[in-house]
């Protein structure tokens, strides 16, 4: 309980850092107040779970991060190019992804990940696959959803 209240603490004052962008004292005071104030209310709500606090997650999740924003662009980029093509090659289908993540945070990752990628979204979820509607068919491949499970298995624990 003590290290995900820590986990939640750092993690405020982290976004509220980046965010604000003040390294006043007197500013930094408020900030680290307005945390623990938060924090407070997150415990006695009892909302310091593994939900709310991923501390599960490992340290590679930026590397995916990084990983993901480079697929999104790309992504985004052949998208528009579909747009702006006189033609516009759409095949659009649903198809069923498999995903053999163990954790309910993993497929939501996964999940969000398919969504966020331009061309692709999840429709639905159930338990160990998700109906996602693809654009196209390069988007549809399952190679790319297959790479994508491998490295949010690599972000996940347990």
């Amino acid at each position: 309980m003590m290290t995900k209240a820590l986990g939640l603490l750092i993690g405020l004052f982290a976004l509220w850092l980046a965010l604000s962008g003040y390294f006043k004292p007197f500013l930094l005071t408020i900030g680290v107040l307005s945390c623990l104030f938060t924090l407070i209310l997150a415990r006695r709500m009892k909302l310091l779970d593994d939900e709310a606090v991923p501390l599960q997650l490992r340290l590679s999740l930026p590397l995916y991060w990084s990983w993901l924003g480079g697929e999104i662009f790309k992504s985004a980029w052949a998208v528009s190019k579909i747009i702006l093509s006189p033609r516009m090659a759409v095949s659009q289908q649903f198809i069923a992804v498999e995903s053999p993540l163990k954790t309910d945070m993993g497929h939501v990752i996964f999940a969000n990940s398919i969504t966020l990628t331009p061309g692709t979204v999840t429709v639905e979820a159930a338990p160990g696959k998700f109906l996602v509607h693809a654009l196209t068919d390069e988007a549809a491949g399952p190679e790319g959803f297959a790479e994508m499970s491998r490295r949010v298995a690599a972000v996940e624990t347990r």
